[in-house]
């Protein structure tokens, strides 16, 4: 079998990068926001806190957060046909309309 190239966050650079007006910390409000199982959320990568990140492929996609699991949250998402869930750090969740 052959190996793999590349790593996490190979092919990214749009995906993964901030608007110039963008840059700077993150808002601590952002870092520790709070979510209840059953709230939608929609995954949305904050690209300078690598910790607790998903894959790039689901960036963007619409999920439902089922539980918590120490300071991340287990985020529940439909990936064509197969139900997947997810640990995610609640920098890269924002709350669905």
């Amino acid at each position: 079998m052959v190996q793999r190239i590349g790593s996490f966050r190979r092919k990214s650079r749009g995906k993964l990068t901030k608007h110039f007006r963008g840059r700077g910390k993150v808002s601590l409000t952002k870092y520790f926001q709070k979510f209840s199982p059953g709230d939608k959320v929609v995954l949305d990568a904050e690209p300078a806190v690598h910790k607790g990140m998903y894959f790039p492929r689901f960036h963007g996609r619409n999920g439902v957060v089922v539980s918590q699991i120490g300071r991340c949250y287990n985020v529940k998402i439909t990936d064509i046909s197969k139900e997947k869930t997810l640990i995610v750090h609640p920098v890269h969740l924002k709350r669905s309309q």
